[in-house]
């Protein structure tokens, strides 16, 4: 297989959380260049749909399914709808995530609930659902969850959502040594900063602008910045890369740390 080859996703079926915008939509896309049969899951199924028409529009195969992370049924009836449509799904990105920034002493149990619920648990049941199907079809697959850097080093008024990621990250690696007997890859990227919905106020006002001039990049990531290191995990150029979690951050961790 030449060396490009390696990084084609064709053939695969390939589903993403959180998919309704941000970081969700472009991976969806990106997945789709590559070659994958993409499954765009979201609580909005409506902001799904011009995703599927973008993809469509490009040759891409695309199907819009309804998932709420925090719900264990409605995970299991996506995968049931794409599994039919589709077949097994072999590529999952467990990206849907919440933020809700307070310092700690205001942080009540249903703040932590909320963040807990999507960031740790939605991962945890998506990746669980995901591989008990690929057991059943005897089947090889990846799966990549998205982390971040605030889950390898701490935030002021960040404390559920740090907590949450760095959960994650100890579940990615967990499960690389649980599910490799079966050659499930689990791996994690850690996303430095990238303007989306949740944060995009924030960048856009002068405090948030001024923050940006002190990272090291001087600059926010740009989305299509993640595509690359996705697709080397999703793919068989990532073939003997498990259990690892990668910084996608302009250097913002190393002054972090």
């Amino acid at each position: 297989m030449s060396v490009m080859a390696q990084f084609s996703l064709t053939g695969r079926i390939a589903l993403v959380t959180g998919a309704s915008s941000g970081i969700g939509y472009t991976v969806a896309k990106g997945l789709a260049e590559a070659g994958a049969s993409v499954v765009v899951a979201a609580r909005r199924v409506e902001r799904l749909e011009s995703l599927v028409r973008e993809i469509e529009d490009k040759g891409g195969k695309a199907l819009a399914v309804t998932m709420d992370v925090t719900d264990k049924a409605s995970i299991e009836a996506a995968f049931n709808q794409a599994e039919v449509a589709l077949g097994t799904v072999d590529v999952i990105i467990n990206n849907a995530g919440v933020a809700d920034p307070k310092h700690f002493l205001k942080i009540d149990d249903d703040s932590l609930d909320f963040v807990m619920d999507t960031n740790f648990k939605g991962v945890w049941h998506v990746a669980q659902e995901a591989s008990r199907r690929l057991l059943a079809a005897q089947l090889p697959g990846s799966i990549i969850n998205i982390a971040s850097v605030l889950g390898l080093a701490a935030h002021p008024g960040q404390t559920s959502y740090c907590s949450s990621k760095a959960a994650v990250i100890q579940l990615t690696k967990s499960l690389s040594l649980d599910l490799v007997r079966h050659n499930i890859r689990v791996n994690a990227i850690a996303p430095g900063w990238f303007k989306t919905e949740i944060n995009s106020d924030y960048f856009d006002s002068p405090a948030g602008q001024a923050y940006i001039e002190q990272m090291p990049a001087q600059r926010l990531g740009q989305l299509e910045e993640l595509l690359g290191p996705i697709i080397l995990l999703a793919s068989e150029a990532g073939s003997f890369v498990n259990g690892t979690v990668l910084p996608v951050d302009g250097a913002h961790l190393a002054r972090m740390v």
